[in-house]
């Protein structure tokens, strides 16, 4: 169970790390460029430790279809991003992939 909470802490550290990325404007911005080296450091950490249990395909599988899930709720929130119907269907569509995966398929087994 703790490495299913290194990875939720590894998609948290990676959403704020690329937000950060979107303000720090190219690296031209001190704090936002310091929180995305800090927060992609702390993210890679995370996930290394995760994937001592858990199957790397499926880390990534929910690695990135939350963090695409959380960054566009972000995005549309703080930078006023707007999804028209297809973003949002395609969103789902990767939600429910990882939810698929990890209900469903016996893949996530390690």
């Amino acid at each position: 169970m703790k490495n299913w909470l290194f990875l939720a802490g590894a998609i948290v550290s990676e959403v704020i790390a690329t937000s950060a990325l979107k303000a720090s404007d190219g690296f031209s911005k001190l704090v936002p460029s310091v929180v995305v080296v800090i927060g992609y450091a702390f993210a890679f950490y995370l996930l290394s430790l995760a994937l001592r249990t858990i199957a790397v395909g499926v880390a990534y599988a929910v690695w990135s279809g939350m963090g695409i899930v959380l960054l566009s709720v972000i995005a549309w929130v703080a930078f006023d991003q707007k999804l028209d119907a297809w973003g949002v269907l395609g969103i789902t569509l990767i939600l429910s992939g990882v939810l698929v995966l990890n209900l469903l398929s016996k893949t996530s087994v390690h």
